[in-house]
């Protein structure tokens, strides 16, 4: 403990663990340490489930998580991506064929739709005979959607559910960045079959572990169950961090915001309700597993609902039960009013988790002070803002871009595999 680290990070969420491991790739001497007795922080997967979830009434639930040890961490594919409109969902129409079969369009739409989807399958940014009179770097979203005279609820579930947009600012900016977007969701889908997402096996926490065994492989140092007493900082820039009466110097630190909450400020809420079921979600196929976009303006709101289904299928729950988790950001005074259109699809719902937890940023870069803050979890299901942050922080503690090709060349002379 009584060490020279080149870089210290406090809590084991997946932004924090990914982080770890970058920089022990990258050959830094690197020590992680956490409070609590598990990995993944807001994003753990533990079992037994009696040393976690009570609900509200103090009953356990105890038909939900497997509990077998730490396994290789693994992947499987979600089984749909769906979009809501007028209080059912549809699937997301990502291809030609899809789109002229779509129940979610009427006739003359589809074709129009379709349309659309063959110049985004053409198009590319660097052969301007792809452009069909359009400027990708002038051109507004808007200004595509009208030239293929595309509706309200097209734009809508295009922008948010194949685009992954939080909001509609996508649609006054140049279109190259959106064309791309709607790109590598059919690249995606055609790659991986019945959706472009990818869901570990045995639960979010595997993914913050994965990255762990990463830096560990690369000489990282673990300690869990860490109390951290102290971050010392001096002429206002961190020099190591004290706990249990030993101090561990660094000139880099990294943590989540529960670590420094002075340094913290909050910017919104996001409701999440963890939903256990004993059916598949009506309208789906009978689907173990699929992901659930609701776009804003389909319930008048300003942010998107999210739904996120999975079963047995990824060995998250016990045979026959399906866990969905609903998120969205809170914008009024009753947080659970703003999720009902989530929760109407999902009955009869058996139990259900409801939390409430602060949008917590950090209030500086940390380039001065060298200690770098991620942010909280938001409402999104597909960890794109998280990977955002990660790019972020990484070009703040380095002043470079983070290159992922380098890293999966690191990584495959590891672990020799593609």
């Amino acid at each position: 403990m009584n060490e020279e680290y080149d870089v210290i990070v406090l809590g084991t969420g997946l932004t924090e663990c990914i982080l770890s491991g970058i920089m022990s790739v990258n050959g830094k001497k690197v020590l992680h340490m956490d409070r609590n007795p598990y990995y993944g922080g807001e994003s753990a997967s533990i079992t037994p489930l009696e040393d976690v979830i009570y609900d509200f009434s103090g009953q356990l639930v105890k038909m939900l998580l497997y509990t077998e040890v730490t396994r290789y961490l693994d992947f499987k594919v979600t089984e749909g991506s769906f979009v809501y409109k007028g209080g059912k969902i549809y699937k997301v129409p990502s291809t030609e064929a899809e789109a002229l079969a779509s129940s979610l369009m009427g006739l003359f739409e589809k074709r129009r739709f379709r349309k659309f989807l063959v110049y985004v399958a053409n198009f590319d940014e660097k052969d301007p005979r792809t452009f069909e009179g359009i400027d990708p770097m002038k051109t507004t979203m808007r200004e595509v959607y009208k030239k293929f005279d595309l509706g309200q609820d097209v734009i809508d579930f295009t922008g948010h559910a194949l685009a992954l947009y939080r909001t509609d600012d996508y649609l006054d900016q140049p279109c190259c960045e959106t064309i791309n977007r709607i790109k590598l969701y059919s690249e995606s889908l055609a790659r991986y079959g019945k959706s472009p997402y990818l869901y570990p096996l045995y639960g979010l926490g595997e993914l913050p572990q994965g990255f762990a065994r990463l830096s560990a492989i690369y000489g990282g140092t673990y300690m869990l169950n860490k109390p951290i007493e102290e971050i010392i900082v001096q002429n206002g820039k961190v020099i190591g961090v004290k706990s249990e009466g030993e101090i561990a110097r660094c000139k880099q630190l990294i943590c989540d915001p529960s670590y420094v909450k002075d340094r913290v400020e909050k910017v919104g809420q996001v409701i999440r309700v963890i939903c256990i079921l004993s059916h598949p979600i009506k309208n789906t196929n009978d689907a173990n597993s699929c992901q659930i976009i609701i776009p804003q303006n389909q319930v008048n709101r300003k942010s998107d609902i999210y739904v996120c289904m999975i079963s047995s299928a990824h060995n998250v729950a016990a045979q026959g039960k399906y866990i969905a988790i609903v998120s969205t950001t809170v914008e009024t005074k009753e947080p659970e009013k703003e999720i009902r259109p989530a929760l109407e699809l999902l009955e009869p719902i058996e139990q259900k988790f409801i939390s409430i937890s602060d949008l917590l940023v950090p209030k500086d870069l940390g380039t001065e002070s060298q200690i770098f803050i991620s942010r909280t979890y938001d409402a999104t299901t597909h960890f794109e803002t998280t990977c955002d942050d990660i790019k972020n922080i990484y070009k703040r503690m380095t002043g470079s871009e983070f290159d992922f090709e380098e890293m999966k060349r690191k990584k495959n002379d590891i672990y020799g595999e593609d």
